[in-house]
């Protein structure tokens, strides 16, 4: 089955397989004459990526690549876009590939014209406010993973030099203007990178149905996304080129970060600083916690655990809300094990009980634990680290 749909919400949003052909129009209809095209070393040497920019010249355009982007963006990867921005004389932006690209190519707009450095918008207070928005450059977002949904998100990821901790960057005008989501594009992913990226959109949809607050748009958002990540995300791992997970998978990744505007929790809290220090890959680091993480938030979690059984049909032993939670908690551990994903930390590169320990100051002052439902001391953060380590499931 193919599908294909256009929305506006969050923002300009058209999905389905072909449909990274109507870029050139979309650039046009932007007034876009010279775009930068941002996008990661991996994807700048595929066959495809280089017919796209192919195409933005048969049309008339003049695109230049910039593609000087880690896997966990840094400062300098944001100071490089900017300058080659600025020196190029550009007048847009296209943002081709994971949440990389799509967060440093964000932070690229924000800061072109704008003052100060990257870490200046950090999402702390009003800082968001140093910027002026008309001056925020426009893009079309084109993501090739399923899992972040930066796309659609307003905020950047970005590694901090000073204490290799990750910022988020906040700005409401950093969300592209248009997303053409063609699940084609993600068809070459390998097994493991699919099962890792949608595991991080399962983390999203999780974290921001679990956040407290009053949000039933984000929670409806979060709830349907967790039925097609259920759905789908075991075919897409198996299946690469089936069009109808990869269709699903790509929007559960949207409607993943749409919900997070409710808020995130525990698992982003320690995935950020693990991640900075180390490189795990974010969406493993997610995956990794997300049981511990059920764990610690059981009490405040139960009943709305109860709701997922329910939605996603799980089966389970006994009726009550405590078998809801049981039967989410062996899903969740099911998934992961079907996917391939590690059970512990044990074993990840640099990661040490020690390094854990040390991570915990910036784990708490992660802006991410603030949506958390239940709060945690710096004893309880670093029970949760030694507990993803160890591969201990028992209550803290």
């Amino acid at each position: 089955m193919t599908i294909q749909g256009n929305s506006n919400y969050p923002t300009a949003f058209r999905i389905g397989c072909g449909r990274i052909r109507e870029l050139t129009s979309a650039c046009a209809d932007f007034g876009f004459t010279r775009p930068m095209v941002v996008t990661d070393p991996t994807i700048a040497k595929l066959q495809w990526f280089g017919d796209l920019v192919d195409r933005l010249r048969a049309a008339g355009l003049e695109p230049t690549v910039w593609h000087d982007v880690d896997p966990n963006p840094t400062e300098a990867n944001v100071d490089a876009g900017v300058a080659a921005y600025r020196a190029g004389g550009h007048d847009g932006l296209v943002l081709v590939g994971g949440g990389s690209a799509l967060d440093a190519g964000k932070c690229i707009a924000l800061l072109a014209h704008n003052p100060g450095g990257v870490f200046d918008y950090e999402d702390i207070g009003d800082n968001y406010k140093r910027a002026d928005p008309n001056k925020i450059v426009r893009s079309i977002a084109v993501p090739t993973t399923a899992g972040t949904g930066s796309e659609v998100g307003r905020a950047s990821v970005i590694v901090d030099p000073r204490d290799h901790g990750k910022k988020i960057i906040f700005h409401a005008r950093m969300q592209p203007a248009l997303v053409i989501a063609d699940p084609e594009l993600t068809y070459g992913l390998p097994p493991g990178l699919t099962a890792a990226t949608g595991m991080d959109a399962l983390a999203h949809c999780f974290e921001a149905y679990c956040a407290p607050g009053y949000h039933p748009m984000a929670d409806g958002i979060a709830l349907e996304g967790m039925r097609l990540i259920h759905e789908n995300l075991r075919t897409a791992v198996r299946e690469p080129a089936n069009p109808t997970a990869r269709t699903h998978m790509l929007m559960a990744s949207a409607m993943g970060a749409t919900a997070f505007q409710k808020g995130l929790g525990l698992v982003h809290a320690l995935s950020h600083p693990l991640g900075g220090a180390t490189g795990l890959h974010h969406g493993t680091a997610n995956a990794i916690f997300l049981p511990y993480v059920m764990v610690f938030n059981r009490a405040e979690i139960t009943t709305k655990m109860d709701r997922l059984a329910r939605l996603l049909d799980l089966p389970r032993n006994g009726s009550g809300v405590d078998a809801g939670f049981e039967a989410c908690l062996t899903w969740m551990l099911e998934l992961r094990a079907d996917l391939g994903l590690p059970h512990t930390l044990q074993g990840q590169a640099g990661v040490t009980p020690a390094l854990l320990t040390s991570l915990v100051p910036q784990a708490a002052a992660d802006p991410s634990m603030g949506g958390n439902p239940r709060p945690a001391t710096h004893a309880e953060l670093d029970a949760v680290f030694q507990r993803a380590y160890t591969g201990d499931l028992s209550p803290i």
